[in-house]
């Protein structure tokens, strides 16, 4: 995979998977395996992810718990074969696995794995092996000091999915003009110009939620100005209908 980093000419190459990350989720499967159900631990390869499922609820609270990388299990559907495992160095017994794989991904500039747990009696993982919005892994190159809760809010922002009660504090404060900026650059690139109602329509959704609609307009209004002040962006159209597009 590539990805080219703002203002640079040279584009970062990635592996599609990270072999560490796909074996500590393949090792926790394993582990974690209700064996009671005669079940099989399944991996299935599609063209932009991997999705391993294995039998049995979650066992000791959820995924998010051990996101942070804070909270040690202490207890395990199969000791012993969890023992047996971390002494052969396959699992880590202090709740780190789940933690290093979204940390991984996120060093890795990839949208973060997701767990679906919508069936009880089945644990279902994704490893992504494709960038999903290019801005999210520009934001992950050029904002390096951004917490894992702030990449996880930001992640299922990208994904279109539920903002929950954790990183809902991201949506509700917004992204700086610099996340705008990208997004607007990149519809640019992609798409060679913009109406006024275009840009509207890219960024509603994604300022802060405290905002109301003539605050909106008022943010988008003044971010087109900055960009086209900076030397960014220039109106080809006419005053009352602008149509932004790249400067030269």
């Amino acid at each position: 995979m590539r990805i080219l980093p703002e203002d640079q000419l040279l584009a970062i190459e990635l592996a599609k998977y990270d072999q560490k990350i796909i074996l500590e989720a393949l090792h926790n499967c394993i582990a974690h395996q209700d064996y009671h159900r005669n079940g099989r631990i399944i991996v299935t390869e599609y063209p932009d992810r991997l999705v391993l499922e294995n039998e049995g609820s979650f066992f000791e609270g959820v995924p998010e718990d051990y996101i942070s990388g804070h909270k040690t299990p202490r207890r395990y559907r199969n000791p012993f074969l969890a023992q047996a495992m971390a002494e052969l160095s396959m699992i880590d017994t202090m709740g780190y696995g789940i933690h290093e794989m979204y940390a991984g991904q996120r060093r890795r500039f990839f949208p973060l794995p997701d767990y679906d747990l919508s069936d009880a009696d089945v644990v279902q993982m994704t490893i992504h092996g494709k960038i999903v919005d290019a801005t999210f892994s520009r934001m992950l190159i050029q904002k390096t000091d951004l917490s894992l809760e702030e990449v996880l809010a930001l992640d299922r922002v990208q994904k279109h999915l539920p903002v929950d009660a954790k990183a809902d504090y991201i949506h509700t404060r917004g992204q700086d003009d610099v996340f705008y900026t990208k997004l607007i650059m990149d519809y640019l690139n992609k798409y060679r110009s913009a109406t006024r109602q275009d840009i509207n329509k890219l960024l509603w959704r994604k300022l802060s939620d405290a905002l109301d609609d003539e605050q909106k307009e008022t943010k988008i209004g003044n971010l087109i100005t900055s960009m086209r002040r900076s030397g960014k962006i220039k109106n080809s159209g006419s005053r009352r209908t602008p149509n932004w597009e790249i400067a030269e």
